[in-house]
């Protein structure tokens, strides 16, 4: 009798450490999100339908949108811009989209209900992802795999660093924004420091292909990788370890603490939370409809998450 309680005991402790959980809130945005970040209450989104759209998730509601004008596609007609990324510094939003000539981007500030265009297509930078760094100057990855600081008022590159040959996947930023880490298709990750471009740290041996997503909280380093590895990494020390999913994981979040890691580890678009120390399984999120890009912890028990869809959806922990 006494062995069996024991055996029904680690059954449920085993059950309630890994928890399933359905989102507590799914927002209707306005196309596929292909950019989100959240700034205090607010996510900034932006999408495949040539918009920027601002949700107070305490309030429920949008409070902002920001519109581009429609560019020309390879047949002539006019189409909405993707919205590769956003960012916000204070009042001042930033939107990277497509030019829609050669490939190249268009880089938008929007300030005072007013957007005005930094970079265009004549500027021959195919920029991928944008994150201020201060409100003057703005973190660019291009797909070449280069990082470039961009002075906001001229336009012009204080840095132009090339990581390596391998194109471009992905970067965060630390919380001081004083460094980032980019990820590319060899797997390799590079810390750089974000005023000057210097390599500060190669971070290398877990993943041998595609890094599709990373972050960056409390000095550690996770990685999404194409080879189903989710890859953890102490910046410190360079040394890293990875859990094994059993897809290609597309996404992954850092709780603030770093505590806890989010990967998206299976073909039905679950995101498994795991004790990052560990590496043990306490929650597994259900409810996403399509490929994950983004998972965004707001604080350690409340996070964000967004697909190739129109549906971005808010989870509880306990």
């Amino acid at each position: 009798m006494k062995k069996s309680f024991i055996a029904l005991l680690l059954c449920l402790v085993w059950l309630e450490g890994a928890t399933v959980f359905s989102p507590v809130l799914e927002i209707a945005v306005n196309g596929s999100t292909k950019d989100m970040v959240l700034r205090g209450n607010t996510l900034i989104i932006g999408t495949d339908s040539g918009v920027l759209q601002v949700y107070d998730h305490e309030t429920k509601a949008f409070t902002k949108t920001i519109k581009l004008p429609k560019v020309k596609d390879f047949v002539g007609d006019m189409i909405p811009p993707r919205v590769f990324s956003v960012d916000k510094i204070e009042e001042r939003y930033l939107l990277i989209s497509d030019s829609g000539k050669g490939g190249y981007s268009n880089l938008w500030i929007h300030e005072n209900n007013t957007s005005r265009q930094v970079l265009n297509h004549r500027d021959k930078l195919a920029a991928i992802k944008a994150r201020f760094i201060t409100k003057e100057h703005i973190l660019l990855g291009l797909l070449s795999n280069e990082a470039v600081l961009l002075d906001v008022e001229s336009g012009k590159a204080l840095f132009r660093v090339q990581l390596s040959e391998s194109k471009f996947s992905d970067f965060a930023l630390n919380e001081a924004k004083t460094q980032a880490v980019f990820a590319c298709e060899s797997g390799v990750l590079n810390v750089i420091d974000t005023k000057t471009g210097t390599i500060l740290q190669v971070l290398k041996g877990v993943n041998v292909d595609n890094v599709y997503k990373v972050d960056f909280k409390n000095g550690i380093v996770s990685g999404a990788g194409q080879d189903r590895r989710g890859a953890l990494y102490d910046v410190s020390t360079g040394k890293g370890t990875y859990i094994k999913g059993s897809f290609l994981i597309y996404a992954t979040g850092l709780s603030p603490s770093a505590k806890n890691v989010a990967f998206a580890m299976d073909e039905k678009n679950h995101i498994s939370i795991y004790r990052r120390t560990s590496k043990s399984k306490i929650a597994e999120l259900q409810g996403q409809k399509s490929t994950l890009n983004t998972i965004l912890f707001k604080d350690e028990n409340v996070l964000f998450s967004a697909s190739d869809d129109n549906t971005v959806m808010m989870w509880k922990l306990p």
